[in-house]
């Protein structure tokens, strides 16, 4: 668990500004202390003092999920990363926080706006393997790394479709932990995140992009979200301009189909929403998901296409109907406990 805190006005009374604040004072950005996550924010920081023309500093705050050695699936998942940030945001201490969005819960609070979705990054996953071996190389029986049952259902329904033998092993720790695994010779492969690896300049890691045929992303993978207090109308636009509309189109879709299957994120669900376009304009949106059992043995995968959504509400219409589909299709007895 993180330090206790002092103890502290209020919530709402506390940072509230004495007087007309300096529009040149620095902003805090409030980020995990993590190096995948320090790099996320060092990037938004510039982009962030760009369109603002003030400072920003970095803040580190250490969460939970960061804290806690038990595996992710154990602590629940679901804003595990993301509860310490808020309440420093909500007390006051930071002005924004800056998310991976696939740790975000899909509650969003009132008294929080998620001000910018920037464009996504790759949101395929990685194998990072020894020798370097792409998936299908892999030798029977071998050890490959994740900690996410999404990964592990689908690593394991594609070994059996493929007639290969596999082992997924439950791994925590940050990215040089999860790699030094298959370079000691522990684990013969991990799967990771593209964005991530891009993010810290370690791309040339990965010995193979897994295809979204074969391994759906988590909901919101790639993307990162900028989150600030609501009532900071100043603050909110200026974080705007930083908003992609169809990356915030495409993980609205994603992460509504995860809020309708009520899973959080340690739940083995996938989802993707993609443009499909005709030559240079944009048709129509796409969105994949796949739940399935950890072993790999039943998974309920579907699509639909409709119109690029123009709207948050249509967006999570687009995520709801997908997540009906699946849910007659048997979704809803793969979700373990969390099925109703």
């Amino acid at each position: 668990m993180s330090e206790p805190r002092e103890p502290r006005a209020p919530q709402g009374q506390a940072g509230a500004p004495q007087g007309r604040p300096d529009e040149k004072a620095a902003l805090r950005l409030g980020t995990r202390r993590s190096k995948l996550a320090m790099a996320q924010s060092g990037l938004v920081a510039q982009a962030v003092s760009q369109v603002t023309g003030r400072p920003v500093e970095l803040v580190e705050i250490t969460t939970y999920g960061d804290a806690s050695r038990e595996h992710l699936a154990q602590i629940g998942g679901t804003g595990v990363f993301v509860t310490a940030l808020r309440e420093a945001l909500l007390l006051g201490e930071i002005d924004f926080a800056v998310h991976s969005l696939k740790d975000l819960p899909t509650g969003q609070p009132d008294e929080l706006a998620l001000a910018a979705v920037p464009p996504r990054e790759d949101p395929r996953d990685v194998l990072v393997a020894r020798d370097g071996l792409r998936f299908e190389e892999l030798p029977d029986g071998a050890r490959v790394g994740t900690g996410s049952p999404r990964r592990m259902a689908q690593l394991n329904a594609y070994a059996r479709n493929h007639g290969m033998t596999i082992e997924t092993v439950p791994i925590r720790g940050n990215v040089d932990t999860r790699i030094g695994y298959v370079r000691s010779g522990e684990l013969d492969a991990v799967v990771l995140a593209a964005a991530g690896l891009g993010r810290l300049g370690r791309i040339e890691d990965v010995t193979d992009f897994l295809s979204v045929d074969t391994v759906l992303p988590a909901p919101g993978q790639g993307a990162l979200a900028i989150e600030c207090a609501a009532d900071n109308a100043d603050l909110v636009a200026a974080l705007g301009e930083l908003d992609d509309p169809f990356t915030r189109a495409a993980v609205t879709a994603e992460r509504s189909l995860l809020a309708a299957l009520e899973a959080g994120c340690s739940a083995p669900v996938g989802a993707l929403a993609d443009l499909l376009a005709d030559g240079q304009i944009v048709k129509e949106m796409r969105l994949r998901g796949v739940v399935g059992t950890t072993d790999g043995t039943t998974l309920v995968q579907l699509s639909t296409t409709g119109p690029v959504p123009e709207t948050h509400d249509q967006a999570m219409a687009l995520g709801r109907e997908l997540a009906a589909e699946m849910l007659a299709k048997g979704a809803a007895g793969l979700m373990g406990e969390r099925a109703h």
